[in-house]
């Protein structure tokens, strides 16, 4: 998400006051204002649309939204609702996550019963990519630990759900190995970059605005 080749329009960023990854996964609401006040400062700087680097603020999806006029996307999570009705019938979505153990049902914005249960969640937790995240500061992690986490918990996944249609990574390291897992699945695997980029493209900016489009991190 913070690196500016993953788009191919530019990207300014913001840093979220007080925002570990412990907190923000464990859902702290002492950081929504902060949140805000991030996203505010985005806008004073030209944002046209903005982003997360963290799945889990989808908690703040709605007090972010309220508080600028562009369209906010906190969490690939948003795209659940849709993913759901694109599958076949009986086909499940696999929802890839940082820490399963935090992923509250009220985080997945699906409130009928039937589609619920076609929802399945696992998380990469215990792991490398996890245990380097959870460093203060944060350590590196090599691409080839990321792939090799969420290979192992998407095969867990299916081999407890054979019938999962999609895998949708809210995690927003994730998106490194996307390429790799939709070779090694043959499934469609959707993350925060393709919604970011559907942001982008429903904007009608122009041409010679192109050198100003934002899309933009808290």
């Amino acid at each position: 998400m913070l690196n500016p080749l993953t788009y191919d329009f530019p990207v300014i960023t913001e840093t979220v006051s007080g925002a570990w990854v412990e907190n923000v996964v464990r859902g702290d609401p002492a950081l929504e204002p902060a949140y805000i006040e991030a996203a505010q400062r985005l806008i004073t700087r030209g944002a046209v649309a903005i982003s997360s680097d963290c799945g889990f603020t989808i908690r703040h999806q709605a007090a972010v939204a309220a508080s600028v006029n562009v369209p906010v996307a906190m969490s690939s999570l948003l795209l659940l609702p849709a993913l759901i009705r694109q599958a076949p019938p009986h086909g499940k979505i696999a929802v890839l996550t940082y820490d399963s153990t935090h992923c509250e049902e009220g985080m997945l914005g699906i409130n009928n019963l039937a589609e619920r249960s076609r929802i399945v969640v696992g998380g990469i937790e215990g792991g490398t990519v996890w245990q380097n995240e959870m460093a203060r500061p944060p350590q590196r992690t090599e691409v080839a630990d990321i792939e090799t986490d969420v290979a192992a918990c998407i095969a867990r996944l299916r081999a407890a759900h054979p019938e999962i249609a999609a895998i949708l990574l809210e995690c927003t390291m994730f998106p490194l190995v996307a390429a790799a897992i939709r070779r090694l699945t043959s499934l469609p695997v959707y993350d925060i970059t393709s919604l970011c980029r559907m942001m982008i493209t429903s904007l009608d900016l122009p041409a010679a605005a192109s050198d100003t489009r934002e899309n933009a991190h808290g």
